[in-house]
């Protein structure tokens, strides 16, 4: 099989010829842009500074000789804009903390708090108040929340409805591009068109405006779920609305080359509960979920992914009835979310986007022997007959060791039985 037919056949809970593999393809499976480096240097690939395509959580992009050498299987494809609204283009130098080169979009512009954090700007206006917060000791930027104080009495819904407008002429442009592009590296092709993300609580507080209104907070917003329900549908209503409408115009551009479409990143799961109960997302969230799912799946054949991180085997039922396909990071490590039982209970229905290695603790902080020892009994349990891509749980967080991350792609060259495996695999017994 190549690459495109492997991930199809995994999508379609058929065994592939080999288990298939994401890194770089979505944000919510990337690498840091320091441990990219570290790969590059680690294959012997030739040395430049890295592109930093996604700076809130500074992610890495990997170029082509890297993906070779990584076995990666999937294709992404972004919006035109960053988190904080400036757009990947014409590439400048800039060295994080730490020291190391790396490349960022023009507009990224930042300034140095007095403590030593550092600060950035949206759209790269150092005239607007920052937005994001990297700590003079940290790896990626946190949201600086703008909240105004909310009169219950006086709320104004289009104030938190100033993001959700339909897809312009130039980003339908951009994806059309970049979907052509992608397609042609013969890879699968995931892609994130933007504005289904319903209660993303890494969206609400809009780090892309300048001066965002309405309810921002993240306590507030959690809030708001429960206290100002009605005020939330009504947002969840018209983003859908528009939401749709965008997906009609990107479909009429893109048409069914786009193998899978990553949607929505909201959270429902904690390391041992859930933000809230089954009952709840089925009367609040799922409704729009059905909408968007059902259109895509009645127009195209996209699949249709979901992120959502934690302890959420509980809502698993409501997301396959809502219409996903995919089920993205897999956090084995969370209550209720074991891979045996995740694959006998799931299995046949949902493809299981993630879950090869734990990136808490055993990938940052294990033993090659013992990121060998996770990843093979991973896939043995998640490759059975399909529906699954490997990805580590959530994106590869700066400091992991190289030598770690080369373990975890060496024994998944093992486990498929690659040519590959057998340079390595005496040094990780």
């Amino acid at each position: 099989m190549n690459s495109k037919e492997r991930v199809l056949a995994a999508l379609a809970h058929r065994q592939p010829d080999r288990i298939p593999v994401d890194f770089g393809g979505t944000a919510v499976t990337g690498i840091h842009v320091s441990c990219v480096a570290a790969l590059r240097d680690h294959f012997g690939l030739p040395t430049r500074p890295v592109k930093v395509h996604e700076p809130y959580q500074m992610l890495g992009w990997i170029d082509e000789d890297l993906k070779q050498a990584m076995g990666i299987d999937v294709e992404g494809v972004f919006p035109r804009k960053t988190m904080f609204g400036f757009p990947n283009l014409a590439w400048k130098e800039w060295r994080l903390p730490g020291g190391l080169e790396v490349l960022v979009p023009l507009q990224f512009e930042t300034t140095l708090d007095p403590n030593g954090d550092i600060l950035i700007y949206p759209e790269g206006d150092r005239t607007a108040p920052p937005r994001g917060r990297m700590p003079h000791d940290g790896y990626f930027f946190d949201t600086i929340v703008v909240q105004e104080p909310v009169d219950d009495d006086h709320l104004n819904l289009a104030d938190n409805l100033e993001e959700f407008t339909l897809v312009s002429d130039e980003d339908i442009q951009h994806f059309k591009s970049e979907v052509t592009r992608a397609a042609a590296t013969g890879r699968a092709v995931v892609a994130c068109f933007g504005g289904t993300a319903f209660g993303d609580i890494a969206l609400v507080p809009a780090p892309w405006m300048k001066r965002p209104k309405g309810i921002r907070g993240v306590a507030e917003w959690y809030m708001s779920t429960a206290t100002r329900r009605d005020y939330v549908h009504r947002i969840f209503d018209h983003q859908c609305r528009v939401g749709l409408a965008s997906l009609e115009r990107i479909f009429a551009a893109v048409g069914n080359t786009v193998d899978a479409v990553f949607l929505c990143g909201t959270d429902f799961g904690t390391q041992t509960s859930s933000f809230c109960s089954t009952r709840t997302f089925d009367e609040l969230w799922a409704p729009y979920y059905t909408r968007i799912n059902g259109w895509i799946h009645r127009h195209t054949t996209w699949r249709c992914f979901k992120h959502s991180c934690g302890s959420v085997e509980r809502f698993i039922p409501s997301l396959l009835r809502a219409g996903f396909d995919i089920l993205n990071p897999v956090q084995c490590s969370a209550a209720g979310m074991g891979a045996e039982h995740l694959k006998n209970t799931y299995g046949g229905q949902l493809t299981f986007w993630g879950g090869g290695v734990d990136t808490q603790r055993v990938l940052p902080f294990g033993t090659p022997r013992e990121v060998r020892r996770q990843v093979l009994e991973r896939c043995g349990v998640f490759a059975r007959g399909g529906g699954f891509v490997m990805n580590s749980i959530h994106n590869i967080q700066a400091r992991t060791p190289v030598e770690n991350i080369r373990a975890m792609l060496a024994t998944l060259d093992e486990f498929n039985g690659r040519p590959a495996a057998t340079e390595t695999r005496s040094c990780l017994n």
